[in-house]
């Protein structure tokens, strides 16, 4: 850390000290921008690189299960951005949607993980309905702890596959954070939303902020991580399961061309100055 100039030596006192601009952007303490937290991303990866490089010779891919902390590292991620930015950034850029929320609607998260964003809102708005869906089991059960430890009696976790939505009825906002470029089937899950969207209802999904295009992203200065995490989990699960392979860097032409095929008639794409990983799109019926 010394070497890398991360930390400060002093070499008559033989002490070390970590600058306040350092830490500001090095720990817990910075939230949402800790870069030390995406950095945890590293040896997670590192422990499927044999398994990944086979699946280059064999084809397929690498299945969730051998990923052991996946779900505690993007939830740690995505809580520090929520935490800091869902109730008061990330809401009010679809119009009126505070207002709706505080009145009363059905609110529908798909790939929720650990559902830490479908309990903020939850606590925020409790007129309104909330559910979570995911496949993994152990996610569920901690979004299901959460909710039951502060005490919310209107959101909900079901374990379940997002290809087939049948039976749950419309949802006045149906919300997607970084989970549909890791889908099998990205394309069926869109319609699906789509389907489930009540008239006047609201898609709302987070994703990578990139290009489809490769050359348009080589002035993208964390386009080399992100093509890396890319190869190293989100297209490799997606075809374990026989799925896409869609991958992080789908960019926003495909995501456009893709939720229009999907039926979506009106998209806009929202950016936050704080938040340079992520484009927000607001797409309705």
């Amino acid at each position: 850390m010394t070497t890398a100039r991360v930390v400060q030596h002093d070499p008559t006192g033989r002490t070390f000290r970590l600058p306040a601009e350092h830490a500001a952007v090095l720990t817990r303490a910075a939230g949402p921008d800790n870069l030390a937290a995406v950095m945890q991303f590293l040896p997670l990866m590192a422990e499927v690189e044999s398994d990944v490089a086979d699946c280059f010779a064999r084809g397929g891919g690498v299945p969730y299960a051998r990923y052991g902390r996946f779900h505690e590292v993007m939830a740690e991620l995505s809580a520090d951005t929520n935490d800091a930015a869902l109730l008061s950034r990330i809401v009010p850029l679809v119009p009126d949607l505070p207002e709706r929320l505080t009145q009363g609607i059905r609110v529908a998260d798909v790939g929720c993980g650990q559902g830490h964003a479908v309990n903020l809102l939850a606590r925020a708005f409790p007129i309104s309905q909330f559910v979570g869906y995911d496949f993994s089991e152990d996610a569920v059960a901690v979004a299901r702890a959460e909710a039951q430890d502060w005490g919310l009696d209107n959101a909900h976790f079901e374990v379940r596959d997002v290809t087939n939505l049948d039976g749950t009825g419309t949802f006045g906002l149906i919300t997607a954070f970084d989970a549909i470029h890791d889908q099998a089937q990205p394309a069926t899950v869109l319609g699906q939303i789509q389907t489930h969207l009540d008239p006047d209802g609201t898609y709302l999904m987070v994703d990578m902020h990139a290009s489809s295009d490769v050359d348009a992203n080589l002035d993208l200065p964390w386009a080399p991580f992100l093509y890396a995490i890319s190869t190293m989990h989100c297209m490799t699960v997606s075809l374990a399961l026989n799925g896409e392979g869609l991958g992080a860097a789908w960019g926003a032409e495909l995501a456009l061309q893709m939720l229009a095929e999907a039926g979506f008639g009106d998209v806009r794409v929202e950016r936050l100055p704080e938040d340079f990983i992520n484009s927000y799109y607001v797409a309705r019926k």
